[in-house]
């Protein structure tokens, strides 16, 4: 697998964000990542939903630790990505928004809007996902590591019928005691 320890990233966009994701490219390139691009042409992308999937089909194959996804708004290309198997996708507007994907939820597939963020905006992003995870920039909430791997390995494993079988309720529900937010703590 191709992970962000050895700064390995895929990335892709439709048309509507192939301009933002070649400046986070080049961006990430300039600061020593291989990056891994399934949309190299503006006049051959793909429509948004099958760069999700084809994003998405890289995580879930173990080619690939991380993504980064770009649409208009990156909603459309969030969900495409999500129906795909151990993907764990986030749409995000701001950089606190993108290391709180990676270090509260354990995304591994980020998502970005060319019509609402600004291409130096876009690279901040990246870098905060990309060089976070999960419990990382946390360590002094107590218990916030366990909390959100728990909502992690829940999602990652949910069965609906399962979930339908027993009332709508998480069969066999963790728990962690999540200690209040420590004071200063700005995302």
């Amino acid at each position: 697998m191709k992970t962000v320890r050895s700064k390995h990233v895929v990335v892709g966009a439709d048309f509507a964000g192939f301009p933002l994701k070649e400046a986070v490219k080049a961006h990430l390139q300039e600061r020593g990542w291989t990056v891994t691009d399934l949309t190299t042409d503006i006049e051959v992308c793909p429509m948004y939903h099958r760069v999700g999937f084809a994003l998405g089909a890289k995580i879930a194959e173990g080619e690939f630790e991380r993504a980064l996804a770009f649409c208009g708004t990156g909603m459309g290309i969030h969900i495409a990505a999500s129906k795909v198997p151990h993907v764990h996708a986030a749409v995000c507007e701001t950089v606190p928004a993108a290391k709180r994907a990676a270090a509260a939820n354990n995304a591994n597939l980020l998502a970005m809007g060319s019509f609402y963020v600004a291409p130096p905006t876009a690279m901040a992003m990246a870098d905060a996902f990309l060089e976070s995870e999960l419990g990382t920039g946390y360590e002094n909430w107590d218990g916030f590591y366990e909390y959100h791997r728990i909502g992690y390995d829940e999602c990652e494993n949910f069965d609906y019928e399962a979930y339908k079988a027993n009332g709508f309720e998480v069969p066999n529900p963790q728990s962690a005691v999540l200690a209040a937010q420590p004071k200063g703590l700005a995302y």
